[in-house]
């Protein structure tokens, strides 16, 4: 499928400032980017730099007054699925190195602190996609979806203890949940078709049988409709904008829409993943 998105930032700077900006799409095997385009109001010189996984960062150095971002592609998205009961757990001896230091608690994902309950409720269960599925529905159903009710200091334990947050909350939590089972997970910020209202999306990617599967245990979103823009340990890595400085966000818009209608389908359940 392929989707055009595009997001708008405002921002009121009131001393020089510098934007880490992660909004553009990340540039992917099965997520190509087929146009693009970044505009920013006044116009200041750019670094970019591209992390492991696809984020791609912008950096920027903006004096006092307004400052606008504008940023706009069309990409062609291709995911890759598979039957979830065909997906199994790697043990750790067998992980890529690379890919271990998404077993580690961070900083909003304690998983150290969240492992005997994540043993009891879940260690039992069969190994593998299914087990990752019964934690969404874990937190499906017994964290309230409830805008406000966290900020950006709420980390997975707090949002276990409050049992309401977002969509990074619910991130956060399913991958705290995932690490204390010594099962591989990232946050990931996206572009969400069918997300209502539009906006960022925060979901997690967990590590299965060779690849990176998506999850979303808030059901909000399309997971074969995500186009991915970062990726990190939690929220932390991947932020839409990260500032040093002092600046205040005056407005933000954000959108995705398919090229072309899509057909109803009866639904199928499959295990969709992203590279």
């Amino acid at each position: 499928m392929k989707f055009n998105v595009a997001s708008r930032l405002a921002y009121e700077v009131r001393d020089t400032t510098v934007f880490l900006l992660n909004i553009e799409a990340a540039a992917l095997r099965n997520q190509k980017i087929l146009t693009e385009r970044l505009n920013l109001t006044p116009a200041v010189a750019v670094d970019r730099h591209e992390l492991d996984g696809g984020t791609r960062l912008v950096r920027v150095v903006v004096e006092p007054g307004t400052f606008e971002v504008d940023y706009a592609a069309t990409i062609d998205l291709s995911m890759y699925d598979a039957d979830p009961a065909s997906l199994s757990e790697t043990p750790v001896a067998e992980l890529p190195l690379e890919v271990t230091p998404f077993l580690n608690p961070s900083r909003y994902c304690q998983s150290d602190r969240l492992a005997r309950f994540a043993y009891r409720e879940f260690g039992a269960l069969p190994p593998g996609h299914q087990r990752v599925t019964a934690i969404c529905n874990w937190i499906y159903e017994n964290v309230d979806y409830l805008s406000g009710s966290s900020n950006s200091e709420t980390s997975a334990y707090d949002t276990m203890v409050q049992r309401a947050g977002v969509c990074r909350d619910f991130a956060h939590l399913g991958i705290a949940f995932c690490r204390a089972l010594s099962i591989p997970a990232r946050f990931a910020s996206s572009y969400a078709w069918q997300l209502d209202p539009p906006d960022f999306h925060a979901v997690f990617e967990c590590y299965l049988d060779g690849a990176w599967y998506l999850f979303d245990p808030t059901r909000k979103a399309a997971l074969q409709g995500l186009v991915r823009i970062g990726v990190g340990r939690d929220a932390a890595d991947a932020a839409f904008a990260t500032m040093y400085g002092n600046a205040v966000m005056t407005d933000m818009a954000v959108s995705i829409a398919p090229v072309e209608e899509v057909a109803d389908e009866e639904p199928t359940v499959r295990a969709v993943g992203i590279a």
